[in-house]
């Protein structure tokens, strides 16, 4: 289950027998999606498998992940999202009302992200194969000219800016899961960034990466940019964004908010002289308004995440090794 969490297993997964056995440029980056040339147009293409449990959970199901999580991944790469395929891989015995809520769920996300599901793919195991639904996204969009966002492009110097409160998605999984209550009502952050990320983009087009920090959560995102650039990252923990809700959770649980699932939430590497202009722009959209500046990019320990603690010492935010919390995506 680990190679699945996004961590240091995955990592290992993916870089050691995946990239090797497909080759390729485009590859080769390992962004959220690639960005391809086709008859003279830049397009992201992205592909997204969603196994989660429980298939409807507070504030989204499977149907609201399987496109936001894609149109996300395309945003990221800064395209505007354009067509998706949907795949559905279904395990007999599977009541059809519950195929047709979330069928109704994508249909109302495709249109509330402003993309078309324009071609799909049906399978049908038998029961004991599966786990009631399982879906698969693919999607294209268009980047626009000027933009180009990968590690990279990252520089000590850079600001880290996060789009708003972290922890929620996994920890709302948990507590439908598990049958836990925390007093309050957590419902998972599950949105399409495409409409923010196009508003980060009318400041200035010189973003230098994005990322949507989805398993292995925020530090997993960091992390990886880190290793990337060959630079190090500093993080100051007392400015990232984490709900009460959320912390309280977390410290009953034994878990760190930091490698927490989102899934409506990116993390910015951006110029120091646009940082400012980036953040309002970020606190004017609805998906935005609880943005906030929680590191820069530093030239020492390059591929190293480090946090600033609140009584004035310093740890190391490694990678996580699997998943807190399986299937949460």
């Amino acid at each position: 289950m680990g190679h699945g969490g996004g961590g240091a297993l995955s990592a290992e997964l993916v870089q050691h027998l995946f990239v090797p056995a497909f080759g390729g440029e485009a590859l080769a980056r390992l962004g959220d999606s690639a960005a391809v040339s086709l008859g003279g147009v830049r397009l992201a293409f992205s592909t997204d498998s969603y196994v989660v449990r429980p298939l409807f959970f507070p504030g989204g199901s499977i149907g609201d992940l399987a496109v936001n999580g894609t149109v996300n991944d395309l945003a990221m790469s800064g395209a505007r999202a354009a067509y998706l395929s949907c795949g559905f891989i279904l395990e007999e015995g599977v009541e059809m009302s519950a195929v047709a809520r979330v069928a109704e769920a994508m249909g109302a996300a495709a249109r509330t992200a402003g993309v078309e599901i324009a071609t799909g793919d049906t399978k049908v195991v038998e029961a004991g194969h599966g786990d009631g639904i399982y879906v698969n996204t693919a999607g294209i969009g268009l980047i626009p000219q000027g933009v180009d966002l990968h590690p990279q492009r990252v520089v000590p110097g850079d600001v880290v800016i996060v789009s708003g409160e972290i922890g929620l998605h996994g920890v709302a999984i948990m507590s439908v899961r598990e049958g836990l209550e925390f007093g309050v009502d957590i419902e998972s952050d599950c949105a399409a960034l495409g409409g923010l990320v196009q508003s980060m983009l009318a400041v200035t087009p010189d973003l230098h990466v994005l990322r949507d920090p989805t398993r292995g959560g925020l530090a997993a995102s960091l992390n990886e940019i880190a290793a990337a650039s060959g630079t190090g990252v500093v993080l100051h923990e007392g400015r990232v964004p984490v709900p009460e809700a959320v912390a309280n959770a977390c410290a009953i649980l034994g878990l760190d908010p930091l490698y927490v699932a989102n899934e409506g939430k990116l993390v910015a590497f951006v110029p120091r002289e646009h940082a400012d202009a980036v953040l309002d722009a970020l606190r004017a959209h609805p998906l935005g308004r609880h943005a906030a500046v929680i590191g820069e990019v530093v030239a020492d320990h390059p591929g190293m995440v480090v946090a600033r603690t609140g009584l004035g010492g310093t740890r190391v935010v490694d990678l996580p090794v699997g998943e807190q919390l399986p299937r949460i995506c």
